[in-house]
């Protein structure tokens, strides 16, 4: 998504806002353009990152993400393999649960605790689900995760 047509669009407001208060206001508005960049390009992120939450949040099976390419951020939609709110299967009532202890790499761990908070899951949930999916057979297990990358524009 490209922010600079947003920044210069809000440079030449500030511009004809100052054209009324002659030279020294139009030197002191573009001076002040220049000195808010920075900190214009960050809100516009932060309210792109803000509308990717509130689409996750409102889609069940729909996860959007804001990624930085450069100085430009890209929004990522990813579609997941299994709705967040499918519940993970159950055991069998006789069969009951089992404790297991799994170790990670610091990273892997990381990256699980993430996606299960992307999902709004707990771990444990996140783990049953993507064990279950990996041990159902070929011929039933659904297409892999699908990522489509583009522009937003309002």
């Amino acid at each position: 998504m490209e922010l600079s047509s947003y920044v210069a669009a809000l440079r030449a407001d500030l511009a004809a806002a100052a054209a009324a208060g002659g030279e020294a206001s139009r030197q002191a508005a573009d001076l002040l353009a220049t000195a808010l960049e920075p900190a214009v390009r960050l809100v516009l992120m932060d309210a792109i990152a803000d509308a990717a939450a509130e689409v996750t949040t409102a889609l069940d099976d729909v996860t959007v993400d804001v990624r930085l390419r450069g100085r430009e951020p890209e929004l990522v939609v990813a579609v997941a393999d299994r709705p967040p709110s499918e519940p993970p299967p159950s055991p069998d009532a006789e069969e009951g649960t089992a404790r297991v202890t799994l170790r990670l790499p610091e990273t892997v761990k990381t990256n699980v605790e993430a996606a299960a908070a992307s999902h709004g899951i707990s771990v444990n949930t996140w783990v049953l689900r993507a064990v279950t999916r990996e041990l159902d057979p070929p011929t039933t297990r659904r297409a892999g995760r699908r990522t489509l990358t583009g522009y937003a524009r309002g």
